[in-house]
């Protein structure tokens, strides 16, 4: 059972400063409170003890209590403006994230030229008796990170992972706003299994400890999987169209 109600991530900054306050106003109170009981003994005539404690002293306390106090205040504003400052920067570098995978994503092909590209891949592929292979990659952004530029930050490390560990001959889409499609020329299924191990180990280093997200990927494979462009393009929509 607890004893105090609990603290969000919502309300720590309010929390924090509310108990700045209190222990501000707890060190007045009770330095206030025991410069009051030593006053009547310091400057009474009638001393309660047979040897009063010295007015130098009792300044001493005073001054001591009042640098105290100015002291707490200080650091208290001291320590709100550098977490404002920090927000600020933490603002900002989520804006330069924001943008940064929004030019990344934004450079990519859409679906219409992916179309285009396994066709003519197809084709080629067909005349020379050679392999085709596709990954679907699905990328599904946990609960926390599903909403706001913090999904499209997710995405944009996603395809940097997928980008950087292409081969040459090979090509990135975007197929949807969370499927990317890759086009592997000359990859039978063994080799495209492999291909996508690996992706699925950089995309789960890219999701961090906090999981911003997993992926799922599929793989599609000529001959073994399909006998036709057409038919290879209807299963990447089957998957891109899958809940």
């Amino acid at each position: 059972m607890e004893v105090f109600d609990g603290v969000s991530q919502q309300t720590l900054d309010r929390r924090d400063r509310q108990l700045s306050i209190l222990a501000i106003v707890m060190v007045v109170i009770l330095g206030a409170g025991m410069a009051l009981l030593m006053y009547p003994t310091v400057f009474g005539k009638s001393a309660v003890i047979p040897v009063a404690p010295s007015r130098e002293l009792f300044y001493g306390f005073c001054v001591l209590w009042i640098l105290m106090v100015a002291y707490l205040v200080n650091r208290m504003f001291v320590v709100q403006n550098l977490r404002a400052s920090l927000w600020e920067e933490r603002e900002q570098l989520a804006h330069v994230l924001k943008e940064s995978s929004a030019e990344l994503l934004g450079t990519l092909m859409g679906f219409s030229h992916f179309q285009d590209r396994l066709t003519m891949d197809f084709r080629r592929a067909a005349q020379t008796n050679e392999p085709l292979s596709l990954l679907v990659v699905r990328i599904k952004p946990s609960k926390m990170f599903a909403q706001g530029p913090q999904a499209e930050v997710a995405l944009g490390d996603a395809a940097k992972v997928l980008s950087r560990k292409l081969r040459t001959e090979d090509s990135l889409y975007r197929l949807s706003s969370d499927v990317f499609g890759i086009v592997l020329p000359g990859a039978p299924e063994a080799m495209a299994q492999q291909a996508a191990n690996r992706l699925t180990e950089g995309l789960t280093d890219a999701s961090g400890a906090s999981n911003r997200f997993t992926a799922d990927i599929k793989v599609i494979n000529y001959p073994d999987h399909t006998s036709s462009a057409s038919e290879m393009e209807r299963r990447a929509a089957t998957l891109i169209a899958e809940d």
